[in-house]
């Protein structure tokens, strides 16, 4: 993962969907619940957040970003508050709140 937060510009596909999903699975760890769902396409999605359990249909809380963005708020380059102004993060619904569990490394 440090590897890549040195070389992101250069990292590869494949590298990049490694630390996307490695860094997703952590956040589903750290974070354990069903209430919220993190999608980061076309690399993965999880759902984290302890809460109400989201079954079936759109889940009413979502939070969906791009690799390149995802890996910036992980590693601590980018802030929440600032993704969400910037437009680079899409929050919908009353738990779409990741500040607390960002970054994760």
């Amino acid at each position: 993962m440090r590897a890549f937060a040195a070389e992101q510009a250069a990292a590869s596909r494949d590298i990049r969907a490694l630390a996307v999903r490695y860094t997703l699975q952590l956040l589903a760890e750290q974070a354990s619940g069903n209430t919220l769902e993190v999608r980061v396409p076309p690399f993965g999605a999880v759902q984290c957040i302890a809460g109400p359990r989201h079954t079936r249909g759109t889940p009413p809380n979502v939070v969906e970003t791009d690799a390149a963005t995802w890996l910036a708020l992980v590693t601590g380059t980018l802030a929440w508050s600032d993704g969400l102004a910037t437009g680079r993060i899409h929050a919908s619904g009353s738990r779409a709140d990741l500040a607390a569990h960002l970054p994760l490394l």
